[in-house]
């Protein structure tokens, strides 16, 4: 018998693992098209679409049905499988897993994030490695919800157009925002996006970056880390690793990187560079 480990399309894991994962998907939806997220749209195409749009991209939790067909899975192989959802602050996906997981109780066990995208990554990351050394599920429910405290997904924006659009912030201070560079960082804390802080120009954002990193205790590089990227191309976050390199040189040879996906993506926008990592305990 084995302990799997199901996610939704939000997270952002590293595609080394990946294929270790049962993904259940959201959709999302451009004005009347409607797609599959990671099935029929790709995070490159979620761009693409993202920029040549004209209006804001929603997401849908997936239904209670599409998390059930997966947990059958699991019960017809005689397996048991812990769940890792984004926060059920920022989608209904959570409640549609509780939902789905009647009569299989003995089996599933559901563990809401309170976080997403690359920080929903990581935890996942780190509930999978528990699971290869042998924890049970219900093992890995209870490391899993101790150490999502220890999460930190940090996020540099590189424009506040999106956050308008969403309804996050007024017309005008985007406007302003823009004509002064403003380069706000941002996070989730209590399952919610947050604005943690604001710089002018890209060297300040970077700086402000790094600080939020070092006030949280630094990176615990004995987890897992994940640094990802919103839009086409991934030239930004690679000049910020060079930049930031004090950060990692002594704890890390390679950093693990991916494009961001569909859900923070449509609140940020193409140019975010965004971190996850646990923090150092004693």
């Amino acid at each position: 018998m084995s302990v799997r480990i199901i996610v939704d399309s939000t997270a952002d894991i590293n595609k080394t693992v990946k294929d270790k994962f049962l993904i259940v998907p959201l959709t999302v939806t451009f004005g009347d098209k409607e797609f599959i997220d990671g099935v029929t749209i790709d995070h490159r195409k979620f761009y693409e679409m993202l920029i040549e749009s004209d209006d804001m991209p929603t997401t849908s939790q997936p239904t209670p049905d599409a998390f059930a067909k997966v947990y059958k899975e699991v019960a017809d192989a005689g397996d048991t499988a812990v769940v890792l959802t984004i926060s059920s602050k920022l989608s209904g996906t959570y409640q549609s897993a509780v939902i789905a997981s009647e009569g299989y109780e003995d089996k599933i066990f559901i563990v809401d994030s309170q976080t997403a995208a690359t920080a929903l990554g990581v935890l996942a990351e780190y509930a999978l490695e528990l699971a290869q050394s042998g924890k049970t599920a219900q093992e890995i429910v209870q490391c899993i919800t101790k150490e999502r405290e220890d999460v930190h997904l940090l996020a540099m924006l590189d424009t506040l157009e999106y956050l308008k659009k969403g309804g996050r912030i007024s017309k005008t201070a985007a406007f302003a925002g823009g004509l002064l560079s403003i380069k706000p960082v941002i996070s989730i804390k209590g399952g919610e996006i947050v604005i943690v802080g604001k710089a002018r120009g890209s060297k300040q954002a970077n700086n402000l970056l790094a600080n939020e990193i070092n006030s949280a205790g630094g990176a615990d590089f004995s987890k897992p880390i994940m640094l990802g990227y919103a839009g086409i191309g991934d030239e930004l976050l690679k000049k910020y690793i060079e930049d930031s390199a004090a950060l990692w040189a002594n704890d890390a040879d390679d950093l693990p990187y991916t494009r961001l996906g569909s859900v923070i993506g449509t609140h940020t926008g193409p140019g975010t560079i965004a971190v996850a990592f646990f923090k150092k305990t004693q």
